[in-house]
């Protein structure tokens, strides 16, 4: 056992440990945001006697995506995290790329947004 390389292993734990955390916080984040818009609306179509049902139906699908970003993005992240801890347990260990979920969620985000601006956009020609 190489004491260096094991400290080294203790640090790549850690920053995987850390990246995890990030990641727990961000889709936290996303899903909350989901689900507050969801309820926002609910509330607004309560007190409003129903007038906003037409524009309902696309805050809900908003809200839907940016709770099922959170949710995919949360086990592409985990299923990293599981990964990299396995292959530091080796000892042959040797950085590998890892899948870009930052990415992948970047590009769900960004298709979320072009979907609200549709919606917008809908509703203000009408």
């Amino acid at each position: 056992m190489n004491l260096t390389n094991e400290l080294a292993k203790q640090r790549n734990r850690d920053a995987a440990e850390r990246t995890l955390m990030a990641w727990i916080r961000t889709c936290l984040s996303l899903i909350s945001f989901g689900f507050g818009l969801d309820k926002i609306v609910e509330a607004i179509d309560r007190t409003g006697g129903g007038q906003v049902a037409q524009v309902e139906w696309g805050v809900q699908l908003v809200a839907a995506a940016f709770t099922i970003t959170g949710i995919l993005a949360m086990t592409g992240a985990t299923v990293q995290y599981r990964r990299e801890l396995r292959r530091l347990h080796q000892d042959d260990y040797i950085y590998r790329d890892k899948p870009h979920i930052a990415a992948a969620t970047a590009v769900m985000l960004t298709l979320i947004g072009l979907l609200a601006l549709g919606l917008i956009a809908a509703r203000a020609g009408s």
